[in-house]
C-alpha cells in the first residue's frame, strides 16, 4: 500500500477480502497451519492493516492469543501477534493524527489499540462499514481477562501428555541440600527427608500452610529455634511472613533472610542466635526497601520498622524503592515514548528525527525551538534506569556485606513478596555463580519467586483461587480490562473494598506491576558489566519473560505454592522449564540462548561491582525491539556473535552437503571402476576361452591333415546364423589336401556356433541322437571340444564298404 501509513493513506482497494462468499468456515480451517496445539479460533478479521508496518493480513482472536497472518507473505507477523494474557489494555476509541497533505476526515475510523505488557502497542485497522471489529473486540474483552483460572490456555492440553520430571517441592528441597552442601536422599518420601548443621534447620511446621499461607511448606530457620517460637514470631509479621533462611554459607556461617514489615508488638530475636566465629553475635544488617517515609507512614496502619537499638551490633537502611503502582505508571509512560518516537510507531509514521520532534507538538527544533521531546525523554527514561539502579545497588550493597563480612542480612518491604524478592533474588545471583547458570537461574526463581510467594497472577492481571471460608476455594471474577483488586488473603494491612469498573482504574485497586520484569532488567545490567560470568544470555531473559507473560505454561500461575498445589497446575499444565530446555536442545551449543562468552573459571565466586559502575542504560532487547528493532541489536555483542555463528554454522551445513555429495561420487565411481574390473575379467576370460580353442581347432586340423585329410572351414553370410562349418573327405590314393568331396569314402562334417544361440533343449537332442558317446548317464567325454565350445553334431556321415576295403597297404600314413 501507498502512503505513510496513517489512516487516511489507507488505500482499501488494494486489499482483498479472502473469504468465501457460502464457505466462511474454510477460512478457519485455512488457519490450521498457524495455530498452535489445542488453540483454536474464536473471531476473526479479514483485510485487517497492521498500521505499525502497513502490513495486510487476517486477524484471529484464539483462545490463546490474537493472532495476524500476512496476507501477502502468508505467514504470522509477529509484531501483530501477541497472547491475550500479556495484552493490558484494549482501546476502541483511538485518535490518529492525520497527516497534513491529507485533508478527507470525513472516511470512518474502524481502529483498535492493543496495549501489551511487553512494551507494544500496536493499532489494527478494519474494513470500513463491517462488523469485523466489533466481533474482535468483543471476543477479546471476554477472553483476555477470564473470570475462571482454568479457561487460561495453559489448561487446554491432555494432561495425560504432561510429563514432569519432578514437583516444584522436590526441587525446592534439592535446592536447600545443595545450599547445606549435602545430596538430597534416593527413595524418601519430602516428609522423610531431614536437613540440619550447627547452625540452621529444615522444619515442615508450614506443611499444612498453617504458619504463613504465603510461604513454602519447608523453611530452613535457625537450629535454636523451635517450631512454637515460629508461630509465636509469626503473629508479628505482615501476613504471618516471620524471618526465614533464603541463602546461607555454610562456610562462613553468613545469611540472607528475608521477611514481611514488623507489626505493633515483640518480635522475635531472629540474629541473637548466629554468632560469628569468636562467639559474638554477628553483625545484622536490616535492609528496609521502602522509602523512609513510606515505613512511617504504614506505621500508622499497624506495620512499620525495626529499629537497630533493639538489636546488638544492628543497623537499619532504607533503599528508597518505590511501590508497585509508581513501577507500573512508570514503564506506561516509557511504553509511551518509546512508541512515540521510534522507527516503527503504533500510528504507522516512522520519523527519523523522531528523537527530537514531538507528533503531539509540531514546530519542535534543534536551535533557538523547543525541545519538549528531549526533555520528556530524559525525565521518563531516568525514571525508569533510577528505579533500576535502585534495585542494582541495593542487592550489590547486601551482597558486598555478606560476602566480605560473613554478616546476617535481613531484607524486607510491606508485604515481602515484591521489593524483597527483588533484593534477595537479584542478591543471590551476585553471591553464588550457581544460579548464573540455566539449572541454577530455574532453582532461583523457583525458589525465591516461587515458593516465596510472589503473587504472580496478581501482577500479570490473570484469576486465581483465594480462600473463602475454610477449605473452599472460590474463583476470583476480574474487571474486563485488566484491572485486580486485591486478594483478600493478600490484603495484610486490611480489608479491600469493594471493586467496580470505576474503581479498577485507580491505582489502589489495579495492582498489575512489572516487577519480575525489574528483576530481569537488572540481570541484564549485570550481563553487560560481567559478560562472561553468565551461562545464559540476554535472549534467553527475553524469552523467559514472553513465557512467563503469555500464561502458556502453569508454572507461574496463582499467587503462591498453596494456590499452585490447591488448583494442580503441575499436573494440570505443561512446564515452561521442559520448554526452554527442549529449545536449546534443539540448537545444540550455539543456541541463541546460550552465551558465547561464558567463562565459569574467570567468576567462580561473588560478584561484587563497585558503585561507579552501577549506571544502568536502557536494555534494549526487550524495550526497543518491537519500535526500533534494527537498533535493539545493534549493539549487542551476543547477536553479533550470533549472527556470525549464523553464517558459519550455514557454511558448515554447505560444508556437510557438499561432502556428502562427494562421498555420493566417489561411491558411484567405486561402483564404476568395480563394473569395468567385472568387464574386464570376462573379457580376458572369453579371450582365454578363444585362444584355446584356436589351439584346439588347430590341433584338430593338423591331426585330420595327418591321416590324408581335407579340411575346410567356411563361415554363414547370414548374420543372424552364425555357424562356423567343418569339413573333410578321405579317398584313397587320390590327393585330396585342396578339395573337399562329399562322396569320397570317407567324410565327416561338423558345425559350432556361438554358445548365446544354442538352445539347450536343440543341443541336447543333437547330442542324445547323434554323438556316439552320448549315454543316459550323460556325456562320457566331458573334455571333449565340443562341450568346451558348445559344438553340436550336426551331420555324420560314412561310407562303410569303402571303409572296409581299406587295407595296411594303402598309403594313408605314407612310406616309413
Amino acid at each position: 500500500m501507498d502512503g505513510s501509513g496513517s489512516w487516511d493513506a489507507i488505500d482499501w482497494n488494494q486489499i482483498e477480502d479472502p473469504r468465501p462468499r457460502r464457505l466462511g468456515q474454510a477460512v478457519k480451517e485455512s488457519m490450521d497451519d498457524f495455530l498452535l496445539e489445542d488453540e483454536a479460533v474464536i473471531a476473526q478479521g479479514h483485510g485487517v492493516v497492521l498500521l505499525n508496518i502497513r502490513e495486510a493480513g487476517t486477524l484471529s482472536v484464539t483462545n490463546f492469543r490474537l493472532l495476524f497472518v500476512s496476507q501477502a507473505k502468508k505467514c504470522v507477523i509477529e509484531l501483530g501477534t501477541i497472547p491475550l494474557t500479556t495484552i493490558e489494555k484494549l482501546n476502541d476509541d483511538v485518535k490518529l493524527q492525520p497527516l497534513p497533505n491529507l485533508s478527507d476526515k470525513s472516511r470512518p475510523r474502524e481502529l483498535l489499540q492493543v496495549i501489551g505488557k511487553d512494551m507494544r502497542i500496536i493499532v489494527f485497522a478494519f474494513l470500513p462499514k463491517t462488523k469485523q471489529k466489533n466481533e474482535v473486540f468483543d471476543a477479546l474483552r471476554r477472553y483476555t481477562k477470564p473470570a475462571n483460572l482454568w479457561d487460561l490456555y495453559a489448561f487446554s492440553c491432555d494432561p495425560s501428555t504432561i510429563k514432569n520430571d519432578s514437583e516444584p517441592k522436590w526441587r525446592l528441597l534439592r535446592e536447600y541440600f545443595r545450599l547445606f552442601r549435602k545430596s538430597l536422599p534416593q527413595f524418601q518420601g519430602a516428609e522423610e527427608v531431614s536437613l540440619s548443621n550447627d547452625w540452621w534447620r529444615l522444619t515442615r511446621v508450614n506443611s499444612s500452610y498453617s504458619l504463613c499461607s504465603t510461604y513454602p511448606s519447608e523453611l530452613i530457620v535457625p537450629r535454636s529455634i523451635s517450631d512454637e517460637d515460629l508461630f509465636q514470631a509469626s503473629t508479628f509479621r505482615s501476613g504471618k511472613r516471620l524471618p526465614v533462611i533464603s541463602w546461607c554459607d555454610p562456610g562462613s556461617g553468613a545469611v540472607l533472610a528475608r521477611s514481611s514489615q514488623p507489626m505493633v508488638g515483640l518480635m522475635m530475636n531472629f540474629r541473637n542466635r548466629t554468632t560469628g566465629d569468636k562467639g559474638s553475635p554477628r553483625k545484622l544488617y536490616i535492609i528496609d526497601a521502602r522509602p523512609r517515609a513510606n515505613a512511617l507512614a504504614n506505621g500508622a496502619k499497624g506495620g512499620g520498622s525495626e529499629s537497630s537499638s533493639n538489636y546488638p551490633r544492628s543497623e537499619v537502611l532504607f533503599l528508597g524503592i518505590q511501590n508497585i503502582h509508581t513501577m507500573r505508571d512508570s514503564l506506561s509512560r516509557l511504553r509511551d515514548y518509546v512508541d512515540a518516537h521510534g522507527s516503527i510507531s503504533s500510528n504507522g509514521t516512522p520519523s527519523a528525527v523522531s528523537v527530537v520532534g514531538d507528533r503531539r507538538n509540531r514546530g519542535s527544533t534543534w536551535g533557538g525551538g523547543n525541545l519538549n521531546s528531549m526533555t520528556s525523554f530524559s525525565s521518563t527514561l531516568g525514571e525508569w534506569l533510577n528505579h533500576i539502579q535502585n534495585i542494582l545497588v541495593g542487592a550489590s550493597w547486601i551482597a558486598a556485606q555478606i560476602a566480605e563480612e560473613a554478616a546476617t542480612v535481613l531484607v524486607h518491604c510491606s508485604d515481602g513478596w515484591d521489593r524483597t524478592t527483588q533484593l534477595v533474588a537479584l542478591s543471590c545471583l551476585l553471591l553464588d555463580p550457581y544460579y548464573r547458570t540455566f539449572s541454577g537461574f530455574q532453582a532461583l526463581v523457583e525458589k525465591d519467586w516461587l515458593a516465596f510467594g510472589h503473587p504472580f497472577a496478581e501482577r500479570m492481571g490473570v484469576p486465581t483461587v483465594a480462600e473463602s471460608g475454610g477449605s473452599q476455594y472460590e474463583l476470583l471474577r476480574q474487571p474486563s480490562l485488566g484491572n485486580l483488586s486485591s486478594s483478600p488473603s493478600r490484603n495484610a494491612l486490611g480489608p479491600s473494598g469493594p471493586s467496580s469498573n470505576a474503581s479498577a482504574q485507580s491505582q489502589t485497586s489495579n495492582n498489575s506491576s512489572p516487577i519480575l520484569l525489574q528483576w530481569l532488567d537488572c540481570i541484564s545490567q549485570l550481563l553487560r558489566l560481567y559478560p562472561c560470568a553468565f551461562q545464559f544470555s540476554s535472549k534467553f531473559l527475553v524469552d523467559f519473560m514472553d513465557c512467563v507473560l503469555s500464561c502458556r505454561f502453569g508454572n507461574f500461575l496463582c499467587n503462591s505454592e498453596r494456590e499452585r498445589e490447591q488448583s494442580g497446575v503441575t499436573n494440570s499444565c505443561r512446564c515452561m522449564w521442559s520448554y526452554l530446555a527442549d529449545l536449546r536442545a534443539s540448537g545444540g551449543s550455539f543456541h541463541e540462548h546460550y552465551n558465547p562468552f561464558y567463562d565459569p573459571v574467570k567468576h567462580n565466586g561473588a560478584l561484587l561491582p563497585p558503585a561507579a559502575a552501577l549506571a544502568p542504560t536502557l536494555w534494549p532487547q526487550f524495550y526497543l525491539r518491537w519500535t526500533c528493532p534494527i537498533e535493539s541489536q545493534g549493539g549487542d555483542l551476543e547477536s553479533q556473535w550470533h549472527a556470525t555463528n549464523k553464517k558459519y554454522a550455514e557454511a558448515l551445513k554447505a560444508k556437510d552437503i557438499a561432502e556428502l555429495r562427494a562421498k555420493d561420487i566417489k561411491m558411484k565411481m567405486e561402483s564404476v571402476k568395480q563394473d569395468l574390473q567385472r568387464e574386464k575379467r570376462a573379457s580376458n576370460t572369453a579371450l582365454a576361452t578363444a585362444q584355446s580353442a584356436q589351439r584346439e581347432n588347430a590341433a584338430i586340423k593338423k591331426a585330420i591333415e595327418s591321416i590324408g585329410s581335407t579340411i575346410k572351414f567356411s563361415m554363414s553370410g547370414n548374420q543372424e546364423d552364425r555357424t562356423e562349418v567343418l569339413s573333410c573327405s578321405l579317398r584313397r590314393g587320390t590327393d585330396v589336401r585342396d578339395q573337399v568331396d562329399e562322396n569320397g569314402d570317407f567324410s565327416v562334417s561338423i558345425s559350432a556356433i556361438e554358445d548365446s544361440l544354442v538352445s539347450e533343449a536343440q543341443g541336447d537332442h543333437f547330442c542324445e541322437s547323434l554323438c556316439p558317446f552320448r549315454t543316459r548317464e550323460g556325456c562320457r567325454w566331458p573334455d571333449a571340444p565340443c562341450a568346451q565350445l558348445g559344438s553340436q553334431f550336426v551331420g555324420l556321415k560314412a561310407n562303410y564298404d569303402a571303409f572296409d576295403r581299406l587295407s595296411i597297404q594303402d598309403c594313408y600314413f605314407g612310406p616309413e
